[in-house]
């Protein structure tokens, strides 16, 4: 009985196969959707909302068009709709970049900002798959209609289910995302051939290698689209994000989904060019003795490269979760395991969990300005981290958001939460403006408050391998949190604090262009400085 039943479904017939390649194909292209948007707008549930909104609308409306008419299917009919299918995804791989970063400045509110791109990228693709299963359902020859529309809807069913495993597991971590696109176009082209054989018309004949033909030069091509990011050196779509390497001016940048998250100087590795990361260097004026640091997310490895370079006495510990991202690192950023340096490719608060080690710092570097994992964020999270560290241990956490304004939410929720374990926080806004930015947050098991002053006069008194002046300047010990949640497991709007920064331009410093402000800084800090420090003597 199981065999026959196996092989009944190996043996489609031709109403079916259609109806199961559309299944394939529209999980695919829906999966295909949240990396093509995920660069600009992110991938926060509202994105995904939005996608999965737009899919099932798309096919509703297709199913009801196709239904009404059915009484025209023929072979040729789902011939046409799977070769108009393919070359619309030819346009959405050769055009669907440009298309994306034209709509980021129409004027809609942050958290529907994706909607018109997902639209008008995926939805005719979309509707046009729908007409498949009513036409199927009226080419099955079946007499009892719901016995029909059962069976041709469980074969979409399985199809779909295929395309999401084999999208999900096979495809993304395999191929680029026009490369995707690519395979879904040509899955197209090949079941109109396939519908349409032994008789292949002219036209449908010349139609389907004329599509595949600019399948092809589109993926070759990768699409129009507007970079500044400079050459690519890698490129991938890893299990969790899009991943880019590219060189410009001497620097090498990591690029996740599309945001800088480190770089590096390719003459002076150990060189700090974001600006923001020279605040790493803050806790050590704040404990006395910090010999083993944990970082939870690696990127490029910034902050573990300058600590091993510039501190001999550390060892240091990196949980990241990406494997791909830790295979970069060793790559293209030099990044070599080594007695003081331990990899371990995991979620950062698994390992917590897990580990009977503590540290004397942890830096929490897995944030973005439009994905922070949920589970990092919370009060049970920051008790952990309390947990694994000592006495006099520091918690850094480098939080992406506004230092104020209905952008600042994020930061104010994550602050407030951080105060619920730790007596002492302290944060350091990297651009000197209200705009979305780098903010450093230190939080103490130390209950003595730290003055600004006296930050100062340690900078001047300690030698821990570079000057804090400047960066100090933007110290702040206190902020407005009664209109913010505390972050718990139980209840962590995560996505709705990060949705005021949807669409807002996220400003990196680069310390070539900070030279001159630090410069300016200092030397209004430094007479304020050697009288804080004659105080503190």
């Amino acid at each position: 009985m199981a065999s026959t039943a196996a092989g009944s479904w190996l043996r489609m017939t031709r109403p079916e196969l259609a109806v199961f390649v559309s299944g394939v194909t529209s999980m695919g292209l829906e999966i295909l959707a949240g990396r093509m948007v995920a660069p600009e707008f992110g991938s926060s549930i509202y994105t995904w909302g939005s996608i999965i909104g737009v899919f099932l609308a798309a096919l509703s409306l297709g199913y009801h068009r196709g239904g009404q008419r059915a009484a025209e299917a023929s072979n040729g009919a789902l011939v046409r709709v799977f070769i108009g299918t393919a070359a619309y995804i030819a346009g959405v791989i050769l055009l669907g970049d440009l298309f994306i970063q034209s709509t980021t400045s129409l004027p809609l509110p942050s958290r529907f900002a994706s909607l018109p791109a997902i639209t008008l990228l995926f939805g005719p693709p979309t509707y046009f798959l729908g007409f498949i299963s009513p036409y199927a359902a009226e080419l099955s020859g079946r007499s009892d209609v719901g016995a029909a529309s059962g069976h041709v809807y469980a074969v979409g069913t399985v199809g779909s289910i295929i395309g999401a495993f084999a999208t999900t597991y096979f495809l993304i971590p395999s191929l680029s995302v026009t490369n995707i696109g690519l395979v879904f176009g040509l899955v197209s082209v090949v079941t109109a051939l396939a519908l349409a054989r032994p008789n292949i018309g002219r036209d449908e004949a010349v139609w389907s290698v004329g599509i595949a033909a600019v399948l092809v030069l589109a993926s070759l091509t990768g699409g129009i689209g507007l970079d500044s990011r400079g050459t690519t050196v890698y490129h991938t779509q890893t299990a969790y994000q899009e991943l880019r390497v590219a060189d410009s001016g001497g620097t090498r940048t990591l690029y996740l989904d599309g945001q800088p998250h480190s770089a590096m100087d390719l003459d002076d590795p150990t060189r700090h060019v974001f600006d923001y990361t020279s605040y790493f260097h803050v806790p050590f004026l704040l404990s006395d003795d910090i010999d083993r640091v944990l970082f939870v997310g690696g990127g490029g490895f910034t902050g573990p490269r300058v600590f091993l370079e510039q501190y001999p006495n550390v060892t240091v510990d990196v949980v990241e979760l990406d494997p791909e991202v830790v295979s970069v690192a060793e790559e293209y950023f030099g990044v070599e395991e080594s007695p003081r340096l331990n990899v371990h490719t995991m979620d950062g608060r698994q390992y917590l969990r897990e580990t009977n080690r503590t540290y004397d710092l942890i830096v929490l570097d897995a944030y973005r300005k439009d994905k922070v994992p949920f589970q990092l964020t919370t009060r049970e999270f920051m008790q952990l981290t309390a947990d694994r560290l000592d006495e006099d241990g520091v918690l850094f956490a480098n939080v992406i958001s506004a230092p104020s304004g209905p952008a600042s939410q994020f930061y104010r929720a994550e602050y407030k939460t951080m105060r619920s374990v730790y007596p002492r926080v302290y944060s350091f806004p990297t651009a000197g403006s209200v705009v979305v930015q780098n903010i450093e947050v230190v939080a103490t098991k130390d209950g003595t408050l730290v003055t600004a002053e006296e930050l100062q006069a340690r900078n001047q008194r300690r030698d821990i391998g570079i000057d804090l002046a400047a960066e100090l300047t933007s110290y702040r010990n206190d902020e407005p949190t009664g209109d913010v949640p505390l972050l718990t497991d139980d209840r962590a709007p995560v996505d709705s604090l990060l949705d005021p920064m949807v669409g807002q331009r996220y400003v990196v410093q680069r310390t070539n262009e900070t030279e001159q402000r630090e410069a300016d800084r200092n030397a209004t800090t430094r007479s304020a400085v050697t009288g804080a420090a004659v105080r503190a003597a």
